[in-house]
């Protein structure tokens, strides 16, 4: 069994405080036999810095959620659902999502701590689902990681087909991780103005897709014709009829899923936001009005733009011709935004990119905090940068130049696929700790409305995205059966069956329990008798004021 000592909680991080002076020092390596449990685990966490400013983390929570996914994958998604399947799936998904984050929300705050994922589960649940899920989360960051940046190279590739994508993937492999060797607000910043070209890209299309909808394009008024012809459904897979329209609707559940993983980054990244007891929840709240506008105003405007059977909408390209923003651009008659479109892709993975080693690295440092990774992982600068974890997850980068040759590009797949359906694990493990956080919350008789962020509608709202995230886990891999494909089977599920050897095996190795309510760890790291003065912005002018707003 493992013992408390043994389970190492995550880290508290020096604050940034006005008029009070806080440091971290070394503790003394003495008998701990007599002292509080809490200041053994206190004394060895690595000294992370609170440098992450509210719009830092506004935009983190931005930047996590809009890439890829929704520029080229929501074409995808309007090709096997049709305009109103597509904008159902992604509500509804949507509704999943905020799920998760009002949990993520209520535990962030109360606990705000490096690597929370990995920490809360091994806390409330069970130290082995900490030890899988962290480990899978962080190899899903870091071979996207390798993924993002293989894709830099095709899109340049756009601009001019004979040069090497090996160039970019070293070039953009050194820019990125030196970034992430500089201090988190360095990090901060640069994810500030990365997303904010995405913020800017996405208002935009959505008001050139009026002005074209309401007939500024060559075609004229097009309203919803798009509903009526080809129609408002697509039928997948199998002959039309109601059956293969759900089976469209049920592919595009999955993808939306894709499209929205990385709003969790938020919960990663208040271990080192200031004043996280007012910004955390505000980045929390504002995920629902997000999620509205940037996906699902931008999936109804494409469906009414580009019909559901257009041909390009399913094109294999990562370069801005496969992009349904040109696609609607080239149908109105306008020339000129599939190179635009191509330079904000590069922003876009860009992001993603510098994003990944980020919250791959504090990751890695939850998991060293609870002895689920080796103690060097754990090490910081003096500016408290986890040098070590972020070598570790930029290595992985690497990996992209497998794609140089054919056998490589095929092991490198088959990477990628382990990473598959990382992001679902990760969210119905958030729900199940944040259903037993409360259940520890109630077996010591505190109050929910006592915590800095009350979640709404608990814990039914946490049991609704825990069902469906496991539902989406188990039934994602839907299109092997149709018709059967071993290959497709395998896949689909390999990252699951990764996860469940991760767990199993851990738990025959350490020999660990579930965490009884009354011994959960809901005081490491806690900041309820925080007493901290931030100094807190608050805009003036209007443009300010319009900004705090989006984001």
């Amino acid at each position: 069994m493992v013992q408390l000592d043994d389970v190492i909680a995550a880290a508290p991080v020096s604050e940034k405080a006005i008029g009070k002076n806080i440091s971290s020092t070394d503790s003394d390596k003495s008998d701990h036999s007599g002292e509080d449990v809490e200041k053994q685990v206190i004394a060895a966490q690595p000294e992370l810095k609170r440098k992450l400013k509210s719009r830092h983390l506004q935009m983190i929570a931005i930047g996590g959620t809009i890439g890829t996914g929704l520029f080229i994958g929501s074409g995808g998604a309007i090709a096997k659902s049709g305009p109103a399947g597509a904008l159902i799936a992604y509500i509804f998904v949507g509704t999943i999502v905020y799920s998760v984050m009002q949990s993520l929300g209520e535990m962030a705050t109360y606990i705000p701590i490096s690597g929370a994922f990995t920490s809360y589960a091994s806390r409330f649940v069970d130290p082995s689902l900490g030890f899988a899920m962290g480990w899978i989360y962080w190899f899903s960051w870091a071979m996207t990681y390798s993924l993002e940046l293989t894709a830099t190279g095709l899109i340049i590739q756009y601009w001019n087909p004979g040069l090497s994508i090996g160039i970019f993937i070293a070039v953009f492999w050194v820019v990125i991780t030196l970034l992430n060797f500089l201090p988190v607000s360095f990090y901060g910043e640069t994810e500030f103005w990365f997303s904010s070209i995405k913020v800017v890209t996405v208002i935009g299309f959505l008001i050139f897709a009026i002005c074209i909808d309401a007939g500024a394009g060559q075609h004229g008024y097009l309203g919803f014709h798009t509903w009526g012809n080809p129609g408002a459904f697509a039928s997948y897979l199998l002959s039309d009829g109601p059956l293969a329209k759900f089976v469209g609707f049920w592919a595009v559940l999955i993808q939306a899923g894709f499209s929205y993983q990385g709003t969790e980054l938020v919960g990663i990244a208040a271990g080192e936001t200031e004043n996280p007891r007012k910004n955390v929840p505000a980045a929390i709240r504002k995920t629902f009005y997000r999620i509205l506008f940037f996906f699902v105003f931008t999936i109804f405007f494409i469906g009414l733009l580009v019909p559901y059977d257009n041909p390009s909408l399913l094109s294999d390209a990562s370069d801005a011709s496969a992009s349904p923003f040109v696609i609607a651009a080239v149908l109105a008659g306008v020339k000129v935004l599939p190179g635009l479109i191509n330079a904000v892709l590069l922003f876009v993975v860009l992001s993603a990119a510098n994003s990944n080693v980020y919250s791959g690295s504090r990751i890695l440092v939850g998991l060293a905090n609870d002895g689920s990774a080796p103690a060097f992982l754990k090490r910081t600068t003096k500016k408290g940068v986890p040098y070590a974890a972020v070598a570790s997850t930029a290595a992985f980068g690497l990996l992209a130049l497998m794609n140089l040759s054919n056998s490589g590009a095929t092991v490198f797949n088959w990477l990628i696929n382990i990473t598959a359906v990382a992001g679902f694990i990760t969210w119905a493990c958030i729900n199940v700790s944040h259903i037993l956080f409360m259940r520890a919350l109630a077996a010591r008789n505190i109050s929910r409305e006592t915590l800095p962020y009350k979640s709404m509608a608990q814990p039914w709202f946490a049991w609704y995205g825990l069902f469906f995230n496991v539902l989406i886990i188990l039934t994602q891999g839907f299109t092997a059966f149709i018709p059967w494909s071993t290959s497709d089977f395998f896949v689909a599920y390999v990252s699951l069956i990764l996860f469940v050897v991760l767990y199993i095996g851990h738990k025959i190795v350490m020999k660990t329990k579930f965490v009884k309510s009354l011994e959960a760890d809901i005081d490491t790291g806690c900041l309820t008798h925080d007493d901290t003065n931030w100094s807190i912005d608050v805009p003036t002018t209007w443009w300010g004021k319009f900004w705090a707003w989006v984001c």
